[in-house]
């Protein structure tokens, strides 16, 4: 069965992610800052270009590897992946089933990484409004909270649906 290496719709999320994080850099001051210290206040700077293509590799490359990387890699013959009661999961009759899961699965972290990426540069666009640059910590940290309650969930589905394999007499 010839399957895709990932969603169709998590280009919903990249590609209007890739043209937010371009089309909002064009607003940020030539020199950019772009790392901020824990009071808030910019301690890094780069310009306007760099960060708009560093970004960018953040916002669509990363989130592209995880949602594309499980696709190509597991269905590749002869490879091994390792899951709580593989021998059950990865039998030939569930296999299929099972990559199938796994690569939704993985973009859904990358649709995940892909929102929590662009806040945090709508973040940067704000905090590069003022003078001096100064980012709201406890924004980011909301938004560092929320995505990491979104990935507990995340590993939370992944293994109530791996943690164990149906009984047999079942």
């Amino acid at each position: 069965m010839n399957r895709p290496l990932a969603p169709k719709g998590f280009f919903l999320w990249s590609l209007p992610a890739a043209a937010f994080v371009a089309f909002t850099s064009q607003s940020l001051p030539p020199v950019v800052a772009s790392h901020f210290g824990g009071d808030g206040y910019a301690n890094a700077f780069m310009t306007r270009s760099f960060y708009t293509w560093f970004m960018l590799a953040f916002v669509v490359v990363l989130p592209l590897i995880l949602a594309y990387l499980p696709g190509a890699t597991f269905r590749r013959p002869g490879v091994r992946i390792s899951l709580p009661h593989g021998e059950y999961w990865l039998d030939p009759e569930r296999r299929e089933e099972t990559i199938a899961f796994l690569v939704r699965h993985m973009a859904r972290l990358g649709t995940a990484l892909t929102l929590f990426l662009c806040y945090t540069h709508w973040l940067i666009l704000r905090a590069n409004q003022a003078v001096p640059p100064r980012l709201e910590s406890s924004w980011f940290i909301g938004g560092l909270v929320v995505f990491l309650l979104a990935t507990v969930l995340w590993l939370g589905v992944f293994l109530k649906r791996f943690r164990k394999a149906p009984r047999k007499d079942a």
